[in-house]
């Protein structure tokens, strides 16, 4: 049984061993995984148990950012092949399912996605999963960057609802991880510049230090005033709502532009006033965002291309090992933290990016899964 990080329960996470599902079907591929990143979401089943109507009621493990090398494919597999590093989109839908033929599969009720109860994640030496949802990274993008597509994928599902058009002003409300990645999405879809209103001063100075991005403290100027000011009083052209608080969503209405859009990606613990006829009075279109759907590929482009960069991004890499101080830490909120990254103790680990090792991988995972009774790499760390 593999070595795993594991959240027992509400508050209690170990890192042990246990027993997972990870028979390969023809069109599966196996992982060892490489890096994973601490999501927020990881970090509320661990401090609060649920999220929602989803509650932890057994044993589950956490993780769904993910990256890897495949060492492992099914025989229907054709596009991925033993040595391909890879991300992997964490949410796996029922294709037959109606949302999944309207390219809506991220809001397709039977959608399985890690780490939300009763699924696994990926905080263990291997997963199975999916090759169609499986993403080979160019050799220019290394790991680290691929675990950080996920968050980032949330980003561009946001500037698509948006519908940006060129030279657009856009206004991001909350810096945390999701806020600072959907305002380089916004950079990258087109905004000519994009606010980013925040509290906390520190990561402020993080996503300001990115070119075409001017940040507003809130606590010193609200954020209607100096969008006001910035755009002549005719108000932003997009607003993207990434902080989820009360507070926020009841001003939405006084930050955009008559005909503007706004579009929801924070969530809100309990349900939160909206103020309805100031929508109306300036007919502005609301969108939603609930994940994300046929973006990757075009998230792994941009951050290949150099028009993204996430690596100021990561604030802390630790190993496997630290895993439980490391969401310890996550939990704590430091305004100094954006996202942090684990390492698993895998055969890839210190590759460079550019490797392509097909025949290692292969003979090391064999190797593995015929030592200490089929006992996973962490064993040997």
């Amino acid at each position: 049984m593999p070595l795993s990080l594991v959240l027992e329960r509400k508050g209690k996470l170990s890192l042990r061993e246990i027993d997972l599902d990870q028979d390969l079907s023809p069109t599966d591929v196996r992982i060892a995984v490489h890096t994973v990143g601490v999501c927020g979401s990881d970090v509320h089943y661990y401090t609060h148990g649920k999220i929602g109507p989803f509650v932890v009621t057994e044993p589950m493990v956490l993780g769904h950012e993910a990256s890897g090398t495949v060492v492992e494919v099914g025989s229907q597999v054709g596009h991925l092949k033993i040595g391909d590093r890879v991300c992997m989109e964490p949410g796996i839908p029922d294709p037959a399912s109606r949302a999944a033929k309207l390219g809506i599969y991220n809001v397709d009720p039977a959608v399985r996605f890690w780490a939300t109860p009763p699924v696994h994640g990926c905080l263990t030496p291997h997963v199975v999963h999916p090759a169609a949802f499986t993403y080979r990274l160019p050799d220019n993008v290394s790991f680290a960057e691929g675990a950080m597509v996920e968050p980032f994928a949330i980003g561009m599902q946001a500037a698509l609802r948006a519908r940006i058009q060129p030279g657009d002003t856009g206004l991001v409300l909350g810096a945390g991880p999701i806020g600072m990645m959907t305002a380089l999405a916004a950079l990258a879809g087109g905004c000519a510049r994009v606010f980013v209103a925040d509290p906390a001063q520190p990561k402020l100075d993080i996503i300001g230090a990115y070119p075409g991005i001017e940040t507003i403290n809130i606590r010193d100027t609200p954020a209607a005033g100096a969008i006001a000011r910035a755009t002549d009083g005719w108000g932003a052209d997009v607003v993207l709502e990434c902080s989820g608080a009360a507070p926020a969503i009841l001003e939405l209405p006084r930050l955009a532009r008559p005909g503007g859009a706004i579009v929801l990606v924070g969530m809100p613990v309990d349900p939160v006033p909206v103020d309805i006829v100031g929508l109306q009075a300036r007919e502005l279109r609301v969108e939603t965002v609930f994940r994300y759907a046929n973006v990757y590929d075009r998230a792994i482009s941009l951050i290949a291309a150099g028009k993204v960069d996430l690596k100021p991004l990561i604030s802390l890499t630790v190993p496997f090992a630290d895993s439980v101080t490391a969401f310890d830490r996550a939990a704590e909120g430091r305004e100094t933290d954006v996202k942090i990254q684990i390492e698993m103790p895998s055969e890839t680990l210190g590759r460079a990016p550019d490797t392509n090792p097909t025949a290692q991988a292969a003979e090391k995972y064999k190797a593995s899964r015929r030592s200490q009774g089929h006992r996973a790499f962490a064993d040997r760390s």
